[in-house]
């Protein structure tokens, strides 16, 4: 359980949002068990109380913007945003924004990646709250971060709806987090 999730409210919210994820033996390859949340996403009530606790997450860190990592993020941060506010920024993989963009390098386990933003999307003055699905080995989280600070913002934090906690993600955003928060909604 995530230090977002001590109390009686947040006890029912995860149940809720567990309650719609559902596991996928052996996806997308033998002896890995996907956490599916298509479910969730096509539950009103459920997507309802998950992007209200996003936006929750943007009041309590006083975001300025949000960032949503492709792709899922999208999904998630989107919603959140015009809950809160705020404005939504996409952060992509290369070559998928038109015009100028700042871009990414990070490192995968067997080579690299990168992803990119508008160069105008962030700038001083902005506090940005990166909103993803999944915190797993924490590459592409880290990478947004350096991205975002590199465009002249600040980090308000990292928001996600499901931490692996048997991966190393945590870990590897701590020093790139330089102090802003990480919240998880659920640690399996």
């Amino acid at each position: 359980m995530s230090a977002t999730s001590v109390g009686t409210a947040d006890e029912k919210l995860r149940d809720l949002l567990l309650a719609h994820i559902h596991d996928v033996p052996d996806y997308p390859k033998p002896g890995v068990m996907f956490k599916d949340i298509t479910p969730l996403l096509a539950d009103a009530k459920a997507f309802a109380a998950l992007t209200d606790a996003l936006a929750g997450l943007c009041e309590r860190y006083g975001a300025t913007k949000v960032v949503g990592l492709e792709a899922r993020g999208f999904i998630l941060g989107a919603p959140a945003a015009v809950r809160a506010g705020l404005g939504f920024v996409p952060v992509r993989k290369a070559g998928k924004l038109p015009g100028a963009t700042l871009a990414q390098a990070y490192d995968l386990e067997y080579g690299t990646a990168e992803i990119e933003m508008h160069a105008d999307a962030v700038g001083a003055g902005d506090r940005v709250l990166v909103i993803d699905d999944v915190l797993a080995t924490g590459g592409t989280a880290e990478a947004s971060l350096r991205l975002i600070r590199r465009a002249g913002a600040e980090v308000a934090g990292v928001a996600v709806l499901m931490e692996l906690g048997f991966l190393p993600g945590r870990a590897r955003l701590a020093e790139a987090l330089d102090g802003a928060p990480l919240e998880a909604l659920i640690t399996v």
